[in-house]
C-alpha cells in the first residue's frame, strides 16, 4: 500500500529553500554569528579596553624614569617605525608581574609619546 501525496515534495523543498534563504538573511543582514565570531569580537574589545587603560600607566612609567628627558629626545629622533619597539625594548609598555606586553600597547604608547613634546 502506497501513499499518494502529491504535495510532499513541493513542500519539503520549499522548507530546504525557505530554510537556506532564511540562514543567508539572518547572518547577513540580522547580525546573526557564530560563537567563535562573538568570542573573537569579545577578546579584541578586551585588549582594546586593556590598551586605553594602561597607555596613560605605560607613558607615565617612561616619563618617570631617571633622564627622561634626554630619553624623549632620543624617543622622537627614531623612525616612527621603530618607536613601537624601542618602548618595548625598554620595557614601558610592560605592565608589572607580566612578561610581555598586551598586544597594541606598545603602539598606542608611542602614538602618545609621540604627541608630546621634547
Amino acid at each position: 500500500m502506497t501513499l499518494q501525496v502529491p504535495w510532499f515534495k513541493s513542500a519539503a523543498w520549499g522548507a530546504v529553500v525557505g530554510s537556506i534563504v532564511t540562514m543567508v538573511v539572518g547572518f547577513s543582514w540580522l547580525g546573526w554569528t557564530l560563537g567563535s565570531t562573538a568570542e573573537r569580537m569579545a577578546a579584541e574589545r578586551t585588549n582594546a579596553a586593556v590598551v586605553v587603560a594602561l597607555t596613560p600607566s605605560c607613558v607615565a612609567s617612561f616619563m618617570q624614569q631617571p633622564g627622561a628627558a634626554a630619553k624623549l629626545a632620543e624617543f622622537h629622533k627614531i623612525e616612527s617605525w621603530q618607536q613601537r619597539q624601542f618602548i618595548e625594548t625598554g620595557g614601558w609598555a610592560t605592565p608589572r608581574g607580566n612578561k610581555t606586553a598586551p598586544d597594541g600597547l606598545a603602539t598606542a604608547c608611542a602614538e602618545a609619546l609621540a604627541k608630546s613634546k621634547t
